[in-house]
């Protein structure tokens, strides 16, 4: 028999392996500290979460499977002013409006504890009355966004299954066209070339400033000279017109005169003396 001394230890992958814990710089971490310091605050769980001091107050009402046309205020205003001092404590910043419905509890409270007498009770009207409506109205709301919630969405529950259609290659066929109806084309674009053809007409530039220089070079002599010589056959009736402006404008700066002995007589044109 060989000694137990001698027989080969076991692999190194035989070994139970211990719970890793974490890694730091790469190193893994099975041990936790013996320093280690976890403040009391530094995980929070919240399992229940309110939308406003209405959902609260129905949670709570569900809860106890209270009746909510005949609400105890006095449980009800203990288990909802905890939940707020839990708030005050937590988050302060979302125990405002929280504390107006812890009000309105309180105020109902001190209503229905307050001695009345039996006619007192048949004159006045709930306490609760109002507090109920509302509480009735919002869960019916929630219900309603409850059932909608719980409806598919496309998107999220519904996926529309879309295939794209295969590219089609339309085939072109070329058109039979004859040797006759070729040359009608050909016809109709020659002339529809003739009929955008563009013709370029220059006129003769007149100024009526130069005419009024001519006209004044003409008088220099200071006699009359016939009205009609001073227009030009060749100029055609842009000629006359400019002249005829050129006449008017000296007229106007009392450069010249116009003399016409009776009606229908010859005019005459002579330079005004200075």
């Amino acid at each position: 028999m060989s000694d137990l001394s001698e027989a080969p230890a076991p692999a190194a992958a035989e070994l139970p392996q211990q719970l890793q814990l974490a890694l730091v710089y790469g190193q893994a971490v099975t041990e936790l500290p013996v320093d280690l310091y976890i403040p009391p605050d530094a995980l929070e769980v919240f399992l229940e979460a309110f939308e406003g001091p209405l959902d609260l107050l129905l949670y709570l009402i569900r809860k106890q499977n209270i009746d909510i046309l005949d609400i105890p205020v006095a449980e009800i205003t203990r288990q909802y002013m905890g939940y707020v001092e839990l708030m005050k404590t937590v988050r302060l910043e979302l125990a405002a409006e929280y504390l107006v419905m812890a009000a309105m509890l309180a105020e109902i409270k001190s209503r229905m504890l307050l001695p009345r007498s039996a006619e007192a009770e048949t004159e006045e009207d709930d306490p609760r009355a109002e507090l109920i409506r509302r509480l009735q109205e919002y869960e019916r709301f929630k219900a309603a966004a409850e059932g909608i919630e719980g409806l598919k969405r496309v998107g999220r529950d519904i996926f529309i299954p879309r295939l794209d259609a295969p590219q089609a290659k339309a085939r072109k066929l070329l058109p039979e066209v004859t040797l006759p109806e070729l040359l009608l084309s050909m016809a109709e674009v020659l002339r529809r070339g003739d009929m955008f053809e563009s013709h370029q007409v220059s006129r003769e530039a007149l100024s009526t400033r130069e005419r009024m220089s001519d006209v004044l070079e003409r008088l220099k002599g200071g006699g009359f000279v016939p009205f009609s010589e001073l227009y030009t056959a060749e100029e055609g009736k842009l000629g006359v017109v400019v002249t005829f402006m050129a006449i008017l404008e000296l007229v106007k700066e009392s450069l010249i005169e116009l003399v016409q002995n009776e009606p229908f007589a010859a005019i005459h044109v002579r330079a005004r003396a200075e």
